[in-house]
């Protein structure tokens, strides 16, 4: 129901291609986190999330060069320097990394965003901006799973693997916010050209 696996494919793909050629610090970054698939963004901002000792929402440059770094993000320190200096408008010596997590996400049209939020808002059944296994049942049909059609899985196994799809491979907690959402699906976004082509693909996949 997430992007497919050829989109995502193709995403990755189109992501190497262009770290061939580019040499803004921000586009490497970016493409970057793309080339290890939708949840790439994710998977840095909740690297940044551990590094927030005192839950600030905000990091220093040394915090932030330790999660490029731990992220293992090929970016020499005057590039992180660079990009860090971009974010810190107010001289602080601070980065708000939500703000930046959200520039990093690839652009995306104001009908894109509408639509990811309309989907995000169909699965959130408690609406608290959380989605679990819980939210899933009634909206999510686990038993047409081939997994749990052969006896594999249980329909818990199944609704939890849906739930990893949006997850970072290196922190997965089984809760979707609309934040991993939206990086998420910004992802499956970069490798699609067209509004028109991309919403269409999410009312098939999200039944609305």
């Amino acid at each position: 129901m997430p992007g497919t696996s050829r989109q995502e494919e193709d995403m990755i793909n189109q992501a190497k291609r262009k770290l061939r050629n580019t040499t803004d610090p921000i586009e490497k970054l970016r493409l970057q986190c793309l080339a290890r698939g939708a949840a790439g963004i994710k998977g840095l901002g909740r690297l940044f999330r551990t590094l927030d000792a005192n839950k600030s929402g905000a990091l220093d440059f040394k915090e932030f060069s330790k999660g490029l770094n731990d992220y293992a993000i090929m970016i020499n320190k005057d590039e992180a320097r660079e990009i860090f200096q971009m974010f810190d408008k107010d001289g602080s010596g601070k980065i708000s990394f939500d703000e930046f997590l959200v520039m990093l996400r690839p652009p995306m049209s104001n009908v894109r965003r509408e639509i990811i939020m309309q989907a995000f808002q169909k699965l959130d059944k408690g609406g608290d901006g959380i989605v679990t296994i819980e939210d899933l049942r009634g909206v999510f049909n686990a038993k047409h799973h081939s997994k749990y059609l052969n006896g594999d899985w249980t329909e818990d196994q199944v609704f939890r693997a849906f739930l990893d799809n949006f997850d970072s491979p290196y922190e997965k907690d089984g809760k979707v916010t609309m934040e991993d959402f939206m990086n998420y699906y910004a992802g499956v976004s970069a490798s699609i050209d067209k509004d028109a082509y991309f919403i269409v693909m999410m009312k098939n996949a999200w039944k609305f």
